[in-house]
């Protein structure tokens, strides 16, 4: 039974509690979302696997999900990109953002979301139980995805897409 770890809006530490049970109320909690550019300023999207508890099937940023506790966001995002997609790269914080969306199965993500920021040019080794596809696609070539088809992204991903673009 995984536990992540819950936050106040200044993200202290309250607590931990069952990943589920925490999506199940809506709870605020750490979490972090990586993304990912090669040599070409390109962006690495991955379609998420469609068994995954919320939001399968869509587009987003190279990977997200929880820390641990005693677990840093650098080296929980480390783990988690080699997890999700066979590789390891130097990362770095580049901002964070509250946010709450709720899903259509009942789920509730309430996340204080760590953003960080990488650059990969080797190869990708998706871990198919997570990942579907994947392609390095250009900011515009993205915005443009967006503006028309805004159902095939996650929820995250619209919210944070235009920070990170103005960020970079």
């Amino acid at each position: 039974m995984e536990k992540i770890v819950l936050v106040d809006e200044y993200d202290n530490e309250i607590g931990v509690e069952e990943k589920t049970k925490v999506h199940q109320l809506g709870l605020l909690h750490r979490a972090f979302s990586v993304f990912i550019f090669n040599d070409k300023n390109e962006m690495l999207l991955q379609q998420r696997a469609f068994n995954k508890y919320h939001s399968g099937g869509l587009w987003t940023n190279a990977c997200c999900s929880h820390p641990h506790k005693n677990e840093t966001v650098v080296n929980a995002a480390k783990r988690r990109l080699q997890e999700e997609l066979g590789f390891i790269t130097e990362l770095e914080i580049a901002f964070h953002f509250i946010y709450k969306a709720t899903f259509e199965n009942g789920l509730i993500e309430h996340e204080y979301d760590y953003v960080l920021i990488g650059y990969y040019n080797q190869k990708i080794t998706p871990n198919i139980n997570e990942v579907v596809n994947y392609k390095f696609i250009s900011l515009q070539e993205i915005e443009k995805e967006l503006q028309q088809n805004p159902a095939h992204f996650t929820e995250w991903f619209k919210i944070a897409f235009p920070k990170v673009k103005s960020f970079s």
